[in-house]
């Protein structure tokens, strides 16, 4: 029997469809220039999306027409922008502290820490950071796994890098960041899924942090903190040696202040620059004893009740390094603590 075959325009669309039929009957239908979706038709790269094209060619030797395959397909999302334009770290602290010390947060880490207790301990032992610590930080961050995004990271890196300038130069770094880490594990960029801002797995580490910070702690020889619970740990305390964690040292301790010239003393930023003994002198008192010759930062959080001040000392900074907020960094070392009450030595 002959077979018959047509062309046919799709209502609403230019692309044709080549229809065969045998003997009246549909048999087959293939498209023809229509392989993906609709929604994922080849967009035109903008110029700008284009020089940094050329730029990772030169710098990194990527192959240009498969790095134009790949944003071509890329699809603009404005929730990107919505969401880094309004972080929930920017909420008063007892607004953002309430929706992380609670008993999902604190049950569900003390069950993480006792699942992963011998890794836990091991990458205490080496890196020198408290397990409460690190497992606080995934807590934070993910609630252990369980929440690590839905956003496309090359989606979300494209659009803060080219469409948001007040960050455009981190996030135009970090998208270069992903295409080195993607060729380097060799995963698919365009399928990994992460945070608004390009964060990935359970640690939400971003690109850079990823390539510098992420280690095999599981022995498998790859470097999965998206998938090896493991390696996130690793990755976590491997993260704040690196940035400078003191074993053994206070993190951060309440403080009454009084005079006229704490306004001066906030505005010299979270970094220890100030020995306690000058802080004394400036009417910064620790509600705890500390060295003198220690150095801490004076920063203030809003609770319920008015301004609390707190004291933080070299290991919160080190953990403002993870998150620049400072709200961040005090939840962080409270679950911390509700954690290491909750699993004793």
């Amino acid at each position: 029997m002959n077979n018959i075959n047509m062309l046919y325009i799709i209502p609403g669309t230019s692309r044709p469809l080549r229809v065969y039929f045998r003997c009246g009957c549909f048999l087959t239908l293939l498209v023809v220039g229509l392989y993906a979706p609709i929604t994922a038709f080849a967009q035109k790269i903008a110029p700008e999306v284009e020089a940094f094209i050329g730029e990772m060619v030169q710098k990194h030797h990527f192959e240009p027409e498969a790095l134009r395959r790949l944003f071509e397909r890329v699809q603009p999302r404005p929730a990107v922008i919505r969401a880094i334009s309004t972080p929930g770290t920017a909420r008063p602290w007892h607004e953002f502290r309430g929706r992380y010390i609670d008993p999902a947060r604190i049950n569900g880490g003390v069950a993480f820490w006792r699942k992963h207790a011998d890794i836990l301990e091991k990458a205490s032992r080496e890196f020198g950071i408290p397990a409460e610590i690190i497992v606080a930080t995934i807590g934070v961050e993910t609630l252990y796994g369980r929440n690590t995004g839905n956003f496309k990271v090359l989606e979300a890196l494209t659009m803060l890098a080219f469409r948001y300038p007040p960050r455009a130069e981190l996030f135009r770094l970090e998208l270069e960041e992903y295409l080195l880490l993607a060729r380097e594990i060799g995963f698919d960029p365009a399928v990994v899924r992460g945070s608004y801002a390009g964060a990935i797995g359970i640690p939400q580490f971003l690109p850079s942090s990823y390539r510098r910070h992420a280690v095999d702690f599981d022995g498998d020889g790859k470097r999965d903190i998206i998938k090896s619970p493991a390696d996130a740990i690793g990755s976590v305390a491997n993260y704040y040696k690196s940035y400078g964690w003191r074993p053994g040292e206070a993190t951060v301790v309440p403080a009454e202040v009084g005079g006229s010239g704490i306004a001066a003393v906030l505005a010299i930023g979270i970094k220890p620059q100030l020995k306690v003994s000058e802080l004394r002198s400036r009417g910064v008192l620790p509600a705890v004893p500390l060295d003198n010759a220690a150095e801490a930062a004076l920063f203030s959080v809003e609770s319920v009740s008015g301004t609390r001040y707190w004291l933080g000392l070299n290991n919160f900074y080190v953990i403002t390094r993870y998150n620049r907020s400072v709200n961040y960094a005090l939840t962080v070392y409270e679950v911390a603590q509700e954690l290491r009450a909750h699993v004793k030595p």
